[in-house]
């Protein structure tokens, strides 16, 4: 079905969005922040690589609108493109949250839900390498670590959310953090998204 000849733009584009979204985890998650000066320098760089994101996606679009054939369909192509964007959109509104808190204290759950998301981006690109070079079934390995970093996500959430309301007094403490925990829960759950995506673009296609 696939021609080995050359790489396809199409595969070559879903390639680039992983990587925009892994360097952006990275980013993140490497980032140390101590002020709110710092804050500020993390969200405005992550709201640059969103901005990159969506080009890359209105790139694809564009290929899309005017391509007569696609390697897989069309709509396979255009959802885990999107999918994939949705956790550069969640880091970006995690971000964004702790600057409008001016929150500067990274807790360990924070820590460990970021961990967890920057080795899915990490396992997302690779599968996306193998994509770009017609591997469909190699890629399940990748989806599989994706699943389960989602399942540590899942156990940290529970865990940082029973923890919050026995140590913390304060409601607007506990609303703030609270929110934190949501949005990087809803995250990792995008990183599952991608992988539920690519597996079923497997079994269609491998």
């Amino acid at each position: 079905m696939f021609s080995q000849r050359k790489p396809d733009p199409f595969f070559t584009a879903l390639l680039a969005i992983s990587e925009n979204v892994q360097e952006a985890a990275h980013y993140t998650n490497d980032f140390k922040i101590t002020s709110v000066t710092d804050l500020k320098e993390v969200s405005i760089k992550v709201k640059k690589y969103e901005t990159e994101g969506d080009t890359l996606i209105h790139e694809l679009i564009a290929k899309l609108n005017t391509s007569f054939m696609t390697p897989i369909e069309r709509e396979d192509i255009l959802q885990l493109a999107i999918k994939m964007d949705d956790i550069l959109d969640g880091i970006e509104h995690f971000l964004a949250h702790l600057e409008m808190f001016s929150l500067i204290e990274i807790d360990e759950y924070m820590q460990t839900f970021m961990e967890n998301i920057t080795k899915s981006s990490d396992e997302i690109v690779e599968a996306m390498k193998l994509l770009a070079r017609k591997k469909l079934v190699e890629m399940r390995d990748h989806v599989v670590l994706v699943k389960e970093y989602e399942r540590i996500c899942d156990e940290v959430f529970r865990t940082s959310i029973k923890q919050l309301f026995i140590k913390e007094k304060d409601p607007i403490r506990i609303i703030q953090f609270k929110d934190l925990y949501e949005q990087l829960e809803e995250t990792a759950d995008y990183c599952q998204d991608v992988a539920n995506t690519i597996e079923s673009i497997i079994m269609r296609n491998a």
